[in-house]
């Protein structure tokens, strides 16, 4: 068979019990080191190259961890996913009870949060360990369509031997991302899955179908969510005279008062002040579900020194109080390298190179830089990423003369070292 795409394994009128048949022999070839009597399709290769990478076996059910069921609540109540998991069940569920399948919800850690469908399809998958609390990645249960779609971002449909373990080919599973329609976030995989010689056409289609609907209902809901927070907001805001904005408490914008701002700005702390742009260093005052931000009076400067004489930390003046924050190595190199570059700053595609040594870790970037605006606020610009206008950086590196001596630097890969221009001894 043709090379169908990333998604669809099969195409209408496949005759799936030879399909399977040979499949599970060109599995056995490729994985034995033989002539396969055809080729897997560039999806499943490129994940047979991961998961033989990372040293799984074929011909053995690798080792399955559940997480305790206390662990599963609180993964289900941190989720964005949690809001639409009834709409999810109502579209997949009523077909999967009637049909030889069943849904799955993971988070964006492949952990397996839901799981509804044909009794008997659920009872065959509790034998893989194919249940609540199961991490359905790659790395841990080798090719399969849960873990293939996060590790290639896309969604994937497989079928058969198409799955690297040979206890998984009498399966079949199509997954899709879901995604945060706000950030771009991967919040998680939407997968139905039944028996191989059960696959229609028309799951792909399904699968889509849910994802989209989701995407288009967490986007709804934020939508109800500021428009409340602007409602309950509105006496406090009429009475101020100056800008300012109103954010709900993952810092989505519900209003503005005298400033054009952006759609999502740092999630602020009300023991330090936050710069903002458009705005410069404000004052975070708790507000309902949110914030409410204004100007700090006075200098309207953040003053920061990265600490690398030790294990890496910011101290910062500036506001209504100072303060200090540890970080971790990551987050003070990707500080590093902003700081070196200045004003001209870095795209996501130069950070990726300089930090993972090639261009292809964007959406790692992304998360860190994410997780360090949660940690320091607004001091990070995008497009391009730079130190915000509004922060002042400098460096302590304690009894070193210079960069290239500072231990933190040192010790760092020779990527991120190449990047800050640092000779290798």
């Amino acid at each position: 068979m043709d090379d169908v795409g990333s998604f669809e394994a099969i195409t209408p009128g496949t005759d799936l019990p030879r399909y399977a048949r040979e499949l599970v022999r060109m599995h056995d070839a490729v994985i034995g080191g033989g002539r396969p009597p055809l080729r897997p399709r560039t999806v499943v290769a490129r994940s047979w190259s991961r998961v033989l990478a990372a040293g799984l076996a074929p011909d053995r059910t690798n080792t399955r961890a559940i997480l305790p069921l206390d662990d599963i609540e609180q993964r289900r109540r941190a989720t964005p996913l949690q809001e639409v998991i009834g709409d999810l069940s109502r579209i997949l569920t009523s077909v999967a009870d009637s049909s030889q399948m069943m849904m799955v919800v993971t988070d964006a850690d492949g952990i397996v949060l839901w799981r509804s469908g044909a009794a008997r399809v659920r009872s065959r998958a509790d034998d893989l360990g194919f249940r609540e609390g199961a991490t359905w990645t790659e790395t841990t249960v080798g090719t399969n369509a849960i873990g293939t779609a996060l590790a290639e971002a896309v969604p994937v449909q497989l079928f058969s031997g198409e799955h690297f373990e040979q206890s998984q080919h009498p399966w079949y599973c199509t997954a899709a991302p879901v995604h945060d329609p706000r950030s771009g976030d991967l919040l998680g995989v939407v997968d139905v899955s039944g028996p191989a010689l059960t696959l229609h056409p028309t799951v792909t289609a399904l699968v889509s179908a849910a994802v989209e609907i989701a995407e288009g209902q967490l986007l709804h809901r934020q939508y109800e969510r500021l428009q409340r927070l602007r409602d309950t907001a509105m006496p406090t805001l009429s009475a101020l005279t100056g800008p300012a904005l109103l954010i709900d408490r993952h810092g989505w914008v519900a209003h503005a008062t005298g400033v054009a701002p952006a759609r999502r700005i740092a999630v602020p702390n009300a023991e330090r002040a936050v710069q903002v742009p458009g705005l410069g260093l404000c004052v975070a005052e708790p507000l309902l579900d949110g914030w409410l931000l204004r100007p700090a009076p006075g200098d309207a400067r953040i003053r920061m020194t990265l600490d690398l004489t030790g294990p890496p930390m910011v101290r910062s003046t500036g506001g209504e109080a100072d303060w200090r924050t540890p970080l971790s190595r990551r987050h003070a190199e990707i500080l590093l390298l902003l700081h070196r570059r200045g004003r001209r700053g870095m795209s996501v595609a130069e950070l990726s190179t300089a930090v993972h040594g090639d261009p292809d870790h964007a959406v790692a970037i992304r998360a860190e830089l994410s997780r360090l605006r949660r940690i320091l606020g607004s001091v990070v610009e995008s497009r391009p990423y730079r130190i915000a206008a509004g922060v002042e950086l400098t460096l302590d590196l304690g009894d070193a003369d210079r960069l290239a001596d500072c231990p933190f630097l040192q010790a760092a890969d020779r990527s991120v070292r190449q990047a800050l221009g640092l000779t290798e001894h």
